[in-house]
């Protein structure tokens, strides 16, 4: 027999959880999925775990705090299936997911995506070697494996998590050979018109500084407005090469580089199911367009968390709540003005939370190089093609994105577009002179994730059918 729900929520992070416990407090049937093997998201990744070790006093308050929240999910009574992959959902809504081997579709009344980000697509040369990591998958490693490079490591990039993740290696007894911060020069001046908004989050403001005052302890070289950079080396990584703003170019020793430009929504799933999306100039990125509750312009599909537009945990978990609430609301478990009211706290908070982004947004934007790639830069990593092949392919008429795939094969491998897409986009729109809203993204296809033929003949649509 087929399984069903009053709310499937895919994504066990900060908003997933946070959903779950509120929509189980009014009573509803919720089975919440996710592919990793326990609760925490991408940010809170094995807390249970790891948040009462050395390593959880490493990472922090913010990383521990998560471990309460994990306890409280554990508790509220929502069907938890980790190890999961969603791979489609089709209107009305059927849920289609592969655990252990096995293929399964249940039927949910209300679906929420709690899916939460992704770190921004940053093709250079030489990124594709090993060697080349992902701030954020440094960061998995450490929250994970408790893994410290036993070499110094050289950071590209900018941002928060640039800080943070570079505060937490020196911590755990890691060094830092050198921070090629690729921040535009001027951020203090950008962030101006949105320091009043700041200084009322002047504690996150404190954090932030507190990280750059532990780089400064340690010694570690900072060099600044960093125009674009290579990795170089055959086998795997040796050396990296950077340009400075004035033009200067340097090499260095290197076994060891981590990239990061940034997070995005992940909006795979989203762009699957068509609900709208909306170009964010902001965050130079793609989001869902959302009702006050979090409902996508597809009746019964809820976004919550940083897969809504990137907030941090914190936001994530307000987020979380309200749409629980608005689902709830859907359902008839609460009547209009009793959800305003649960809802009215959560809102005034979540504003407060989301006072400092603008600012972060304004001080941390991407390099210009991760829009415009080096035609010998790999920009699809499945199908190993280069900024160059997308070039030539855009001068065949005006394609868009998804001609481009035809063309190309671009998008088509086993990222489905989620390492390439923004790039594609970006080459097309500077090709055509048109911004990246009007060209567009990728269409997603089912399945979003790969999937066997052995899983799939698992699936006996008809015996969940009767």
């Amino acid at each position: 027999m087929m399984r069903e729900f009053d709310v499937v929520i895919v994504g066990a992070g900060p908003a997933g959880m946070s959903a779950a416990i509120r929509l189980r407090s009014h009573g509803l049937n919720v089975l919440v999925v996710d592919e990793q093997p326990a609760p925490g998201g991408q940010i809170w990744r094995a807390v249970e775990t790891v948040a009462a070790t050395p390593v959880g006093e490493v990472l922090g308050d913010e990383y521990r705090a998560g471990a309460t929240l994990a306890e409280s999910f554990r508790r509220c009574g929502a069907v938890y299936e980790p190890g999961t992959q969603v791979w489609q959902i089709e209107p009305d809504w059927h849920v289609y997911m592969t655990r252990a081997g096995r293929a399964e579709v249940v039927r949910a009344a209300q679906v929420l995506l709690a899916t939460g980000a992704q770190e921004r697509p940053n093709p250079f040369p030489g990124w594709t070697l090993p060697g080349v990591l992902t701030v954020g998958a440094a960061q998995i490693l450490l929250k994970t494996s408790r893994q410290v490079p036993a070499r110094p490591v050289w950071v590209a990039g900018s941002g928060p998590l640039v800080l943070l993740y570079m505060a937490q290696l020196l911590r755990a007894g890691g060094r830092v050979a050198g921070w090629l911060d690729t921040s535009p020069a001027g951020g203090w001046r950008r962030a101006l018109p949105y320091l009043g908004d700041a200084l009322r989050r002047a504690g996150e403001v404190g954090k932030g500084l507190g990280w750059l005052r532990e780089l400064r302890r340690a010694g570690v070289r900072r060099i600044r407005n960093v125009r674009g950079f290579r990795a170089l080396g055959e086998d795997r990584l040796r050396q990296i090469e950077f340009t400075t703003r004035d033009g200067l170019t340097e090499r260095a020793d290197a076994q060891v580089l981590l990239a990061h430009e940034g997070v995005v929504p992940s909006i795979h799933m989203a762009r699957a199911l068509e609900c709208e999306l909306a170009w964010n100039p902001r965050q130079a990125c793609l989001a869902p367009v959302l009702d006050a509750w979090g409902q996508t312009n597809r009746p019964g599909v809820y976004i919550a968390g940083d897969g809504a537009g990137i907030g941090g945990a914190t936001a994530a978990t307000a987020r979380g709540e309200i749409a629980a609430l608005g689902m709830a609301l859907r359902a008839g478990k609460l009547d209009q003005g009793s959800a305003a009211a649960a809802a009215g706290p959560l809102r005034r908070a979540l504003d407060d939370m989301l006072r400092l982004r603008p600012m972060l947004d304004a001080m941390y934007p991407p390099r210009p190089g991760v829009f415009s790639p080096s035609d010998d830069t790999i920009v699809c990593r499945c199908e190993e093609l280069t900024a160059g092949d997308i070039r030539k392919a855009a001068d065949l008429g005006q394609p868009g994105p998804n001609q481009i795939k035809s063309f190309t094969r671009a998008g088509m491998g086993p990222c489905q577009g989620r390492q390439c897409g923004y790039t594609i986009a970006h080459i097309l729109a500077e090709k055509q002179h048109r911004s990246v809203a009007e060209v567009g993204f990728y269409r997603i296809r089912p399945p979003l994730k790969p999937l066997t033929l052995g899983e799939l003949a698992s699936l006996d649509i008809a015996e969940d059918a009767q």
